[in-house]
């Protein structure tokens, strides 16, 4: 499917429209095409025999990595934040997933995780990094960067601010860079992280952007039963699915602000719709376990 742009409805005078960047590819959706495309282009240059990358247990990048590589032909690898995931295989149908797709996992434990950015962490997992095209965690680079403002063309000159869901950044900064003089961005948080902006600020210089961190609802992967009744009334209304780390928060939001009248930001609403909807499955796992609401 190609992507289009959804009039949503009109709410106190602010029209709302959702660019459905879901429908981007038939597996690899959103902005993780978008952030790989460049990436998966160089790593063919450079002749490169295998990609590795990071993410945790249910990461949207690892999957739509392992299923690009797998459709390109190249071998993908993805180091996991937690290594008690290696003996719940079974349990994750996102790792499942990045298994069939032909990605070799490699299961380390938070503590070591952390030290991902570190000359010591290959010594650790034995690994040479030399031997590999490396893509970053929720792949934000230059060349993400680069695929994200292709989600913007000369049309969209019509609408005074862009929104989207933010995780490492990749995706607001590639909207910043394409967007005009006239347009505001606004980023809605998906997790709580005090060095996002610094991290953006990295990829742009311009200021008419800015992150809204009210709607993490506690942190990346976390939510509540008001966000999932958001998430199923808003498909029951529009027919679209929304997933609950990126883009169901982020909608919850501009919604939220609009009908409390705090929204200042402009009346013509372009929201980008990230895709995400394969960890749907496994968030629901979890829900069951707990006893709580799931997405429907």
């Amino acid at each position: 499917m190609k992507v289009r742009t959804d009039f949503l409805c009109e709410l106190n005078q602010k029209k709302i429209w959702l660019r459905r960047e879901d429908l981007i590819k038939e597996k690899v959706t959103g902005n993780k095409f978008r952030k790989l495309k460049y990436n998966l282009i160089e790593a063919k240059k450079m002749n490169s025999k295998a990609i590795l990358t990071f993410g945790g247990a249910f990461s949207n990048h690892l999957y739509a990595t392992a299923l690009l590589g797998y459709i390109n032909g190249i071998k993908t690898y993805g180091i996991v934040r937690g290594n008690e995931w290696k003996e719940k295989l079974k349990e994750n149908p996102t790792l499942i997933n990045c298994v069939n797709n032909g990605m070799t996992l490699i299961f380390v434990s938070r503590d070591i995780y952390k030290k991902k950015n570190n000359c010591a962490f290959w010594r650790i997992i034995k690994l040479n990094p030399s031997k590999f095209y490396i893509i970053p965690e929720g792949g934000t680079n230059e060349l993400a960067v680069k695929g994200c403002s292709e989600m913007l063309d000369k049309n969209d000159n019509i609408y005074d601010v862009l929104c989207c869901p933010v995780g490492t950044g990749g995706t607001i900064s590639g909207l910043i860079k394409s967007s005009t003089i006239n347009q505001k961005i606004i980023g809605f948080s998906a997790l709580n992280y005090n060095n996002l902006k610094s991290d953006i600020d990295k990829h742009t210089n311009k200021k008419k952007w800015e992150l809204n961190n009210k709607y993490t609802f506690g942190g990346y992967a976390r939510s509540n039963i008001d966000l999932i009744s958001f998430i199923n009334n808003f498909k029951k209304k529009f027919n679209i699915q929304l997933d609950p780390i990126y883009t169901g928060k982020m909608l919850f939001g501009i919604f939220d602000l609009i009908n409390k009248n705090q929204w200042s930001w402009g009346k013509n609403i372009l929201i980008f719709h990230t895709g995400g909807i394969q960890g749907i499955e496994g968030f629901n796992r979890r829900q069951l376990k707990k006893g709580l609401s799931c997405i429907m």
